[in-house]
């Protein structure tokens, strides 16, 4: 009987899973879902490796821990691969805030350390450990792992990487910048390393671009600058959140406009980014095809912060050897590819048009001083992985 793990990887309003044997070198998926709570009647979709329809169910009624559909979820399991032994679930943490720099199984104390660090992601944290309580309850023997978005930037360095220009007692009680996507980054650092390991050793930007956004300069795989910080916020324009922002923004917001601090937090989580400037959508696909000027200009902050804040972890590297571009915007939003190296083509980067039309892995043109690519990300892997390794090491929960 080969061993496996439930991957649950959880969005502000769905969550992305897979199922993996985990008994052979390399996490193997089975199958793999969603759980969509954007409808009235949530619902579950499992579907093959291949893309092929699984299962279908919906819900009658919301939940806000998802235990309708977790449920599902593990019967399904069970009925169709009842041969595995279910080993774990490993979530995608958001937040692991100065404790957790790696994997850990999830203990009462644990659980309660990671609400607390709430505050610091309240659109994500919350859903991150929403599904852990739902499963505890349905399943309580079921073994539970965390792996943490901010892990990979752990040990960012120089300090000024990860330092703030606010009082030092500030800093040693946790404010400080410690980053996101690396579970995206991770993988991405180690696709990189397979398809051009003379790569890996350069000067490299990742852009993860989403509806989430950030970016990450690699030194030797390892992660040594990125453009979030203390929370998912920063950086980079998003889908609904603003990026970089003059923090005398929010002191007029609140003491002239007078906006209570629960809407401002609103505000720039859920109304800002491209759904603000354009005033039409979040998402990247209907500003594109819209002719609106709005959405034009949307989509120009967008590409214009992009290419700034790559040549900002340049800084940070000494210069730029290679540009990846991965993420659901990164992967397949063409125009964006073009018009972020469009400005940066004074750092020597040159796309070639066929290539990125045909979103092929490398995309640079031959006249580029810069090496260019696409890697599709792949965070439940990711996950699998660590789930795997933490489980080979003996750990009893």
């Amino acid at each position: 009987m080969s061993d496996t793990v439930l991957v649950l990887n959880s969005g502000s309003s769905s969550i992305k899973f897979g199922l993996f044997e985990i008994s052979a070198v390399e996490p193997r998926l089975l199958c793999k879902g969603l759980l969509d709570e954007h409808e009235a009647k949530p619902r579950l979709v499992v579907k093959s490796p291949a893309g092929e329809d699984l299962f279908e169910t919906w819900s009658e009624a919301p939940d806000a821990d998802g235990g309708h559909l977790f449920a599902d979820v593990l019967a399904f399991i069970d009925d169709r691969f009842g041969g595995h032994h279910l080993r774990a679930v490993g979530h995608r943490i958001v937040h692991g805030g100065p404790d957790y720099s790696g994997p850990v199984a999830l203990t009462d104390d644990v659980i309660g350390k990671l609400k607390a660090l709430t505050p610091l992601a309240p659109l994500h944290q919350p859903r991150c450990l929403a599904p852990i309580r739902a499963l505890a309850a349905i399943r309580p023997a079921l073994r539970q792992i965390a792996c943490f978005d901010t892990a990979f930037h752990h040990g960012l360095a120089p300090p000024a990487a990860s330092r703030f220009a606010i009082p030092r007692r500030y800093e040693e009680r946790g404010v400080r910048r410690y980053g996101f996507h690396g579970l995206s980054f991770e993988y991405v650092a180690g696709r990189l390393a397979e398809i051009a390991p003379e790569l890996i050793a350069k000067r490299t930007v990742i852009a993860h671009l989403g509806n989430g956004a950030s970016l990450c300069a690699l030194r030797n795989g390892r992660s040594v600058d990125t453009t979030m910080g203390l929370t998912p916020l920063d950086g980079l324009v998003m889908g609904t959140r603003c990026g970089t922002i003059d923090p005398g923004v929010l002191l007029y917001l609140q003491q002239h406009e007078k906006i209570s601090i629960e809407d401002v937090q609103h505000l720039l989580y859920h109304q800002s980014g491209l759904l603000g400037v354009s005033g039409i959508s979040a998402d990247m696909r209907t500003l594109l095809a819209s002719g609106e000027i709005d959405a034009r200009d949307a989509v120009d902050l967008f590409t214009f912060r992009a290419a700034q804040q790559v040549a900002m972890m340049a800084t940070t590297l000494g210069g730029l050897d290679c540009l990846v571009f991965t993420g659901g915007i990164g992967e397949h939003a063409k125009e964006i590819r073009s018009a972020i190296g469009e400005r940066l083509a004074w750092m020597g980067v040159r796309i070639d048009a066929a290539a990125n039309e045909e979103t092929r892995e490398r995309i640079s043109g031959s006249d580029s001083a810069v090496d260019v690519l696409v890697i599709a990300t792949n965070e439940e892997l990711t996950i699998a992985r660590h789930c795997a390794a933490l489980l080979q090491q003996g750990h009893p929960n």
